[in-house]
């Protein structure tokens, strides 16, 4: 057996055991500088974060390639020869590609593992955007948009599963937290990149930009992200147990395989290849079955609304600070994003171990420990003040920030809300993300790419009507009907988990080990 990796490094006071090289999983594994082990919880915390920051790096991708050509809208219009209604749905459908692909990128990370799919993605991602760069005509860019917004989607679901991979329950949500900096912070410093690029460059170097980032989380990747999907028993000694159990026929029980005809083979083969074909196509679509679990549906629901209301933020900043009274520069107006990126910095720094300080105190206030005096965590023991403070914070930031804009006042005003709109919605993103693993572990991915598919949804709709609505009923009244509907919706979940969340999760793990999830 090959030395530990680490010695009482971690929180976890135990050590890890190497895989051998020739033993590692998913493709070039052997270029990883950091080794697989058999339990990946038992990495040392230094490894544990390098993992963490190397996901969250590769989640600002596929956030970052929505928005980054926002401030070249009019100039992609103008360069293909294309009506700006037309030019926006390329923002629109790399959403909606956003939130369909991660239901199979999940699926196939639980059979084939978190390396392997992040490195196919990746490397798909910078060819569908060598092809975005050098598009002639807007329907070229629309289609490699919608692919390229696939490829990197991977990250949105498989990501998540990576953290639970490595992280035991007690310190997962400011691990969550960090992780979700990545997808937040992208669409934020995206218009920034944008605007300085569309005005030095030209529009396409947008599209190199995606292509540089991509190709260096490829790298990152590549060199330091082992396998973490958690080592299962060996194939062959499964293989080697059931003919134990089930002693070789003797040849003369044997079937005779001349007997079976040309036509049962044919239909033996077709079987087995449309069993494949349901596997891979129509299989990750189950994930969405989850939804009718009170627990997941409710989690999902009110992040979801959160995500919604965001980017319709973010278009309302792009709409309205660019025209009378403010008129600002794009480049002014990308940095007018900053704000929220600060709410997000501040509330996973804090709030991650806020929410793991809450778990703890709840299992110790109800005396819940196991055989070993570790305490017991459940994930509704989440759902406490921070839940409340997040419910009440982000819906009146958007209150505020609508009227704010709506009356024209100074800049300031609205940016300060939109500074405590990113600090309560990133209280519900590490929240609901963190639940969801917990409420499902053996399908932690699949759980959240489900999640990403229905708040993807909610951003394609925020993405698509945000314009409209303001022109229609103003800032203030857009944002106070989301703000209504965010408040009515959090405390509604809120409520629901505290009262019902301890039944429903009983409920859930009975499924789980009755195997019927």
């Amino acid at each position: 057996m090959l030395p530990p990796l680490s010695r009482a490094t971690s929180s976890i006071a135990r050590s890890a055991v190497r895989v051998s090289v020739r033993s590692r999983r998913g493709l070039f594994a052997f270029l990883s500088l950091v080794p697989e082990v058999t339990e990946p919880k038992y990495y040392a915390r230094r490894t544990k974060w390098a993992i963490t920051a190397t996901v969250a790096f590769a989640a600002m991708a596929g956030p970052m390639g929505s928005v980054i050509v926002l401030p070249a809208l009019q100039d992609i219009s103008q360069a293909l020869k294309s009506t700006p209604t037309i030019t926006n749905l390329s923002v629109a459908v790399y959403m909606l590609s956003m939130s369909i692909f991660p239901l199979w990128w999940s699926s196939f990370s639980e059979t084939f593992g978190r390396r392997s799919i992040y490195l196919v993605s990746f490397a798909l991602f910078v060819g569908w955007n060598v092809l975005a760069a050098i598009a002639q005509n807007i329907s070229m860019l629309i289609v490699m948009r919608v692919l390229g917004g696939g490829a990197a989607a991977s990250v949105q679901a498989v990501g998540a599963g990576t953290i639970a991979d490595i992280w035991e329950p007690k310190e997962r949500g400011r691990a969550m937290s960090i992780f979700y900096l990545g997808p937040l912070c992208g669409p934020l410093f995206a218009p920034i990149i944008g605007g300085i690029l569309t005005q030095k460059l030209g529009w396409r170097s947008t599209m190199w930009f995606l292509v540089i980032y991509g190709g260096i989380t490829f790298a990152g990747i590549l060199f330091l992200l082992p396998e973490t999907l958690k080592l299962k028993r060996n194939v062959v000694e499964e293989l080697q147990k059931e003919g134990r159990a089930h002693p070789t026929r003797k040849s003369g029980d044997r079937p005779n395989l001349s007997r079976v005809s040309t036509r049962q083979s044919v239909q033996i083969t077709t079987k087995r290849y449309m069993r494949t074909l349901r596997r891979y196509l129509l299989d990750p679509l189950s994930s969405l079955l989850f939804l009718r679990y009170p627990a997941v549906l409710l989690t999902v629901y009110y992040a979801s609304i959160t995500f919604g209301s965001l980017y319709f933020l973010n278009i309302s900043i792009q709409t309205t600070f660019s025209t009378p009274p403010y008129s600002f520069e794009t480049l002014i107006v990308g940095l007018l994003y900053i704000p929220n990126s600060l709410g997000y910095v501040l509330a996973s720094i804090f709030g991650g171990p806020w929410i793991d300080y809450i778990m703890a105190r709840e299992a110790r206030k109800a005396g819940r420990y196991d055989d070993r005096g570790k305490l017991i965590l459940r994930p509704e023991d989440r759902m406490k003040e921070n839940a409340w403070i997040a419910a009440v914070l982000f819906p009146l930031s958007l209150i505020w920030y609508g009227w704010a804009v709506e009356k024209g006042v100074h800049w300031i005003v609205p940016v300060i809300a939109n500074f405590f709109f990113g600090i309560g919605s990133m209280l519900v993103f590490a929240l609901a993300t963190t639940m969801l693993t917990e409420l499902l572990p053996s399908r932690s991915a699949s759980a959240v790419a489900v999640n990403n598919f229905v708040r993807n949804i909610f951003s394609f709709l925020g993405g698509v009507l945000g314009e409209p609505l303001i022109v229609a009923i103003g800032n203030g009244w857009l944002f106070t009907l989301l703000g209504i509907l965010s408040l009515v919706s959090g405390v509604a979940v809120i409520w629901g988990l505290g009262k019902y969340g301890d039944r429903w999760r009983v409920g859930l793990e009975r499924r789980i080990k009755e195997g019927k999830i």
